[in-house]
């Protein structure tokens, strides 16, 4: 019973204690030194040889003004515990009060007792680093590192240097503990990045990195740096130039051949078509293996359907039937079943034909997640063909069956898309409310999007008039009937005067312009909202799709120029902003050398 008591007194004990620091912590945040410092007195005497409380205690002491104070518990604390990084703590003490000669003499102290014992390292510099006493926490490693050789502390120093601005040093010390510490590639590679992206000083540390790189390919035949280089565009989005160091990587380790694959992926999903069909094109002249072939042919056939005009049809109707048969109808093959059945539905308007090859799906063995994909495609063609309820009710079977899935989150976007389509607007609002939080940025963005048109457009039409011919005319885009949507949008804009469609409208008008390779008229409607709406939520679009096409389709880049400037400076939490900042970086000629 005894040992009970004594165990409870213990741990109430400690419980007090931890109390009176946070206690102490928090009066010292809020400015109240005084009584912080009388707390943190009670603390340095329970734990007398603990130097943590004595540092809290001069910090107090020093904001008071009272370095005396400070001063005399440093000195004594020094002579109890022995502890090195006092003397830094001591050293500070004195720069405070402008006494910059007795602050080095203590530094060097701490800094002799690294030399004396590099273990020290850890606490000193660490102290050091906390005073931001940045050139003497360099010291502290470089002496620890030159007395014992085994200690590497590249990665501390290089942080060190990225403060002082020594750009080069830090990346140089960067690459080497990456390369002698692979285990810490990753670490290192994140820490990159955080300075690749830094709005001020990225381009230069951007081209700094880029030679670092180039030079250590040029003087290694270790892959290593290529792998670090292929990276370095990928994170610059430049997947050409990744593709040469993968391609230069697999000439040398043809186990490295998944890396090349997983590119051509990258490049697909954003929408880097060019150097997408070339890297599988490579893939498909490289291997036998079955599935990366499939693979290679999916993705060339996606990029080469949404680029097809009519005439292109009829040939890859071609091409894909010839891949079904040759890599079967099975569930490996189950995407590009997907891809035929979308073919069928969406640009050769056979539904029927689309709804046998889903119907065949459905027969193989597959598990929830791939009888989701079928359903969910199912669903597609029968909101194509405008039956609104059974799409709806598939899309929400899918949403059921996989209620915490990506899956199953764009399940919920489509049943609120469905209901926006038919018009039942206040539905597609309440499933739209939730998924604005969604987990997938990708999903939010949409929801929000499409909750702020409605949201917007029965604000000032109770009716909802306008955007009932609005969603009927998206319903057209959907269907892929790109005339007659254009034809109901601008009829729209022509007879209907309500304020809050026009801006949209017009950004749909744009799109369908430009899809259309009719440039000047998108640039004209772009051109409107920026005039006449740039306090609307589509002006960051109208600039960057107008950008884009003086910049990639017109080649008249000093036209794109102010327009992406004006983006960054003006819309810097638009979903284009990254975009229009990289294109604006190469136009700017600050890409050039990087």
């Amino acid at each position: 019973m005894k040992r009970i008591f004594l165990y409870i007194a213990f741990i109430f004990s400690v419980a007090a204690f931890a109390q009176n620091e946070q206690l102490a912590q928090n009066y010292f945040e809020r400015g109240e030194f005084e009584k912080a410092a009388m707390i943190y007195q009670d603390l340095d005497k329970a734990q007398a040889r603990n130097p943590y409380f004595a540092q809290k205690l001069a910090e107090c002491y020093q904001q008071l003004k009272q370095f005396d104070k400070a001063e005399k518990l440093l000195l004594d604390k020094i002579e109890l515990t022995r502890q090195p990084l006092l003397y830094v703590d001591l050293g500070y003490n004195y720069q405070l009060q402008q006494n910059q000669a007795k602050a080095d003499a203590y530094y060097k102290k701490a800094i002799d007792a690294v030399a004396e014992t590099p273990g020290n390292v850890f606490t000193v510099a660490n102290a050091f680093e906390k005073k931001v006493l940045v050139r003497q926490a360099l010291t502290a490693y470089e002496t620890a590192s030159s007395v014992n050789k085994s200690m590497n502390f590249d990665y501390q120093m290089a942080l060190l240097q990225g403060q002082l601005g020594n750009v080069e040093q830090m990346i140089d010390r960067l690459l080497s503990f990456a390369f002698n510490n692979p285990q810490n590639l990753q670490m290192v590679q994140n820490q990159l990045s955080r300075f690749m992206n830094e709005e001020n000083t990225s381009e230069n540390f951007n081209t700094q990195l880029r030679k670092a790189l180039l030079l250590q390919t040029q003087k290694s035949q270790d892959t290593f740096w290529n792998e670090f280089l292929s990276w370095y565009f990928v994170q610059r989005k430049e997947y050409s130039k990744a593709f040469i160091q993968q391609k230069a990587i697999y000439r040398r380790n043809p186990d490295s051949f998944m890396n090349v694959v997983n590119l051509g992926r990258l490049a697909a999903e954003e929408n880097e078509d060019t150097t997408a069909k070339e890297i599988f094109d490579f893939v498909s002249q490289n291997t036998m293996e079955q599935d990366l072939l499939m693979d290679a042919e999916y993705y060339v056939l996606q990029i080469d359907i949404k680029q097809a005009k009519d005439a292109d049809l009829p040939l890859i109707k071609q091409r894909i039937d010839a891949d079904m048969e040759k890599f079967g109808t099975t569930p490996y093959s189950l995407k590009l079943q997907i891809l035929k059945a979308d073919f069928e539905a969406f640009q050769l308007k056979d539904t029927k034909a689309a709804v046998a090859t889903l119907n065949r799906a459905l027969e193989l063995q597959l598990n929830k997640f791939q009888q989701a994909q079928v359903k969910m495609k199912m669903s597609d063609i029968l909101l194509l063909e405008e039956k609104f309820n059974q799409a709806i009710i598939f899309y929400a079977q899918v949403e059921e069956d996989l209620k915490n899935d990506a899956v199953g989150n764009e399940a919920s976007f489509r049943v609120a898309r469905a209901s926006y389509f038919k018009g039942d607007f206040e539905w597609a609002q309440k499933q739209l409310k939730v998924l604005k939080s969604s987990s997938s940025q990708l999903i939010a963005n949409d929801a929000m999007e499409l909750f702020l048109l409605i949201s917007d457009n029965t604000v000032e039409d109770s009716t909802q008039t306008a955007l009932k011919k609005f969603a009927r005319a998206d319903f057209k885009l959907y269907q892929n009937k790109k005339q007659e949507a254009l034809d109901e949008f601008k009829n729209l804009r022509a007879t209907d005067k309500t304020e809050s469609i026009q801006d949209v409208t017009l950004l749909r008008l744009g799109r369908i312009y430009e899809g259309m390779g009719q440039y000047d008229l998108a640039l004209q409607n772009y051109a409107e909202i920026i005039d006449k709406y740039k306090e609307g939520i589509y002006v960051d679009e109208a600039l960057f799709y107008s950008a884009e096409i003086y910049n990639k389709k017109l080649n008249q880049p000093e036209k794109a120029k102010p327009l992406y400037e004006k983006m960054i400076f003006e819309h810097e939490d638009s979903i284009y902003f990254i975009e229009a900042r990289k294109q604006y970086r190469i136009l700017r000629g600050d890409a050039q050398s990087s």
